[in-house]
This record gives structure tokens, sequence and C-alpha cells, in this order.
């Protein structure tokens, strides 16, 4: 299974892409971000991000997608941009008929560190440590995103394979 994690945000979208399967090793494909200019207009943001998260589906043509669900913070401005980067996200997956799954910050971190209260540098040694790589991907949120989809594929198992088969043959459950 390849899935396709996607940490939203405004100036930093982090995307990562994992192949592999429960009980099996899982293997980095790509990771990096989508950035934007705080002082760009809000609209053109959004259609940047939009137009990156299509080339990352277009080539690396995941099973699935898995995004970070959006929790609240006391910034609600960055709720904001985070909401609607994570809006775009899940419209550019069920757009092209792939199974999509959101996991919150706090599944992510327990499932790849067993702490779910883990803090960046925690999640990004874990994915380094769990991908047999010699760093973590930079920046960061290129690591959550790849921790994302770590652990749909993980969380996923049997389900995340039927999801993506009824959604690429356009049945539904």
């Amino acid at each position: 299974m390849r899935v396709l994690g996607i940490d939203p945000g405004l100036t930093r979208c982090g995307v990562g892409v994992v192949e592999g399967d429960v009980g099996r090793p899982l293997r980095l494909v790509d990771a990096n971000v989508i950035r934007t200019s705080a002082g760009v207009p809000i609209a053109t943001r959004l259609v940047t991000i939009e137009a990156g998260l299509a080339e990352w589906i277009e080539e690396f043509r995941p099973d699935a997608v898995a995004v970070e669900r959006v929790f609240a913070r006391s910034d609600v401005s960055t709720v904001m941009g985070t909401a609607q980067a994570s809006g775009l996200a899940l419209v550019a997956a069920a757009r092209r008929g792939i199974a999509v799954a959101t996991h919150t910050p706090s599944e992510v971190k327990a499932a790849v560190s067993g702490n779910g209260r883990a803090d960046k540098a925690q999640v990004g040694l874990m994915v380094a440590r769990i991908l047999r790589l010699p760093a973590a991907p930079k920046p960061a949120d290129a690591a959550d995103a790849v921790a994302l989809a770590i652990t749909h594929i993980w969380r996923g198992g049997a389900q995340a394979r039927l999801d993506a088969a009824l959604a690429r043959s356009g049945g539904a459950r």
C-alpha cells in the first residue's frame, strides 16, 4: 500500500509518501513541504497548496491519503489556515477517488513513538528508525507527514486496503 501523508499548513504543508503493509518493513518514497509566503494573498496561497498537492498525487499515485485532523489551538488564525489547507487535501484526494482518512496529532505520536505527547524531535527520531533512515526527513513538517502515512498503514491495515480498492473501482461501502 502506498500512502500520502499530509501535515496541513499555510506556510509549510508537509507531504510524505510511504509504501508498505502491516507487519512488513515500510519504505520512504519521498518527503518534502509545499511552501507559501505569508506576504501573498490567502487565495493565492491556497491555489499554490492545491496545485502542489495535485502534483504529489499525480506523481506518486497513492492508494490512500492520510491528513492530520485539525484540532483547537489558542491561536485562531493558525487553526483557520490549517483547516483551509486540510480541506484542500481532503478535496484533492476525494476528487481523484482516493481513500482519505484523518488522524489526530496524539494518535500519530502514539503510533510512531508509543507516547501520545511526544515532541517533534521524538517523532522525527522514530520516523527515521522505523524507515531505517540516517536522519528524519526535514523540515519537521515533512517528518510529520511521513509519520501520518506510517500511522495510516499501521492503524488502517485491512480497512485501508479495502477503502483503497473501493476507491480505485469507484465502489462505495
